[in-house]
């Protein structure tokens, strides 16, 4: 969820943008298991909706995982927020019930799509009312689930990000904050996640992760019916702060907010030469435990990353996060939106793609793409390294890829060194097909903000 005000107004905290060097976890969850690692983040989308894309779209175009929405019943309210202030653990949200659910594991899977859900259980709800499932709660009492001793002691809101306490006790905009330092609150919050494994889910997104002390989610992992199970944690790095998200790498993956956060400030105010030895080279978390990602449905919106309004600038740095070998990637895909509270399009309901303001970045042409070629470049070094000094740049994955990336005003034409094997190829970015010479050679031309991506196996378009 990240910070936020009540209604809705993300607050900014300390979202520093200067890295420092961490240390390597001693203790690691590999990056998504599968030979595929890419998630579709399909930002509200009903699960009816999320069903039918599985099938006809991410299934086809190579995504391992996709997102799903917080499943669990919430205050009720158009804006997007409201799904993460749950009332209980039904499922039984806007997005669809418990039938709607499992109907989407299952075609999902059935489409090679395992499954990934937002889960937020560092807290409940503000305010008291009727959830959309129809239960009864009100702040500090969820009939059934939860009453006041289950609570933190600290009603007080987050004021003091330098404060351990103050950030993984007290509330977080005011949400009444579950005491998961209690063995009974473990074990419910463990219980909402089984019956979710027990539906199919294979992973899940824990939401406001930094606001739940590490050894907490350790033990609340430890008693899930399988405790392997995938596990990415939202921690968004403040320099100075006292928590920090090295702290979480011994449950599973983090996400590297400081990634998307560059990504903006590279390919709006700097030079792409610059991502050289982007990740751990500029101070990351390791790569084999790093949830990566242009933007997500908080910074979209806060403005902190790049988003669907930067045009070729978020294109290209998607088309760059996909072929670039650090970290589990993440395709934010949700809608339009002004107002930063607006809810879903028909109540997330998804026709079709380009309509109604869902904007499918997933779908799009040069991001989906480059999910086929991230999977047939896995394991591959980078090679060959090149750039301009400037906006241009292009880069080999071993035998099996390369890409070129002009984010230059204008034109570049050039001959590549490759270490592709000679050959014809197809440009999955261009449409056109590329012929490698015996030496690795091949001469083209690009266009203003375009890319060029070429993988092995793929000859024809």
């Amino acid at each position: 969820m990240a910070r936020r005000t009540l209604p809705g107004i993300l607050l900014s905290g300390a979202l520093a943008l200067a890295s420092v060097t961490v240390m390597n976890p001693t203790s690691a969850h590999a990056a998504p298991p599968g030979t595929k690692d890419v998630t579709a983040v399909l930002f509200e989308w009903n699960f009816a909706s999320v069903a039918k894309e599985c099938t006809t779209a991410l299934g086809p175009a190579g995504y391992g995982y996709v997102q799903v929405s917080p499943p669990a019943e919430h205050i009720q309210g158009g804006q997007w927020w409201t799904s993460y202030q749950p009332v209980s653990y039904r499922i039984a949200g806007r997005l669809g019930d418990r039938t709607a659910f499992r109907n989407m594991v299952n075609t999902c899977h059935a489409a090679g799509v395992k499954v990934v859900a937002d889960a937020v259980v560092n807290h409940m709800s503000a305010g008291s009312g009727t959830g959309t499932g129809g239960s009864s709660y009100a702040k500090y009492h969820y009939p059934g689930l939860y009453s006041a001793p289950d609570f933190d002691d600290c009603t007080s809101q987050i004021a003091d990000y330098q404060d351990r306490y103050n950030v993984q006790h007290c509330e977080l905009v005011g949400l009444a904050d579950l005491d998961t330092g209690e063995s009974y609150v473990r074990g419910a919050i463990a219980g909402y996640l089984d019956d979710l494994l027990s539906l199919g889910v294979d992973g899940f997104r824990i939401d406001a992760a930094k606001h739940i002390p590490a050894a907490d989610l350790a033990d609340i992992k430890s008693r899930l019916t399988n405790p392997s199970a995938y596990w990415k944690q939202e921690v968004i790095h403040g320099a100075g702060e006292a928590v920090q998200p090295a702290e979480y790498t011994g449950t599973g993956d983090v996400q590297e907010f400081r990634y998307a956060f560059d990504l903006k400030r590279v390919f709006t105010n700097e030079n792409l030469a610059y991502l050289k030895n982007y990740g751990a080279g500029w101070g990351y978390l390791s790569s084999g435990v790093a949830g990566v990602f242009v933007d997500n449905h908080d910074t979209e919106r806060n403005g902190s990353t790049l988003s669907y309004k930067d045009s070729a600038a978020y294109t290209l740095a998607n088309v760059f996060m996909l072929a670039w070998p650090y970290g589990a990637p993440d395709v934010n895909s949700g809608y339009e939106w002004s107002n930063t509270d607006a809810g879903p399009p028909n109540g997330g309901q998804v026709s079709a793609c380009w309509q109604d303001g869902w904007k499918c970045q997933h779908a799009w042409p040069e991001i989906k793409s480059m999910v086929a070629f991230r999977n047939a470049v896995r394991g591959q070094s980078v090679t060959g390294w090149w750039d301009n000094g400037g906006d241009a740049i292009a880069f080999g994955r071993g035998t099996k890829g390369y890409v070129a990336i002009n984010h230059e005003s204008g034109a570049l034409s050039r001959t590549y060194q490759t270490s592709l094997p000679a050959g014809t190829y197809c440009d999955v970015q261009g449409d056109r097909t590329v012929t490698v010479n015996s030496s690795g050679q091949f001469t083209a031309s690009l266009g203003a903000h375009t890319a060029l991506a070429l993988y092995a196996g793929k000859t024809t378009c």
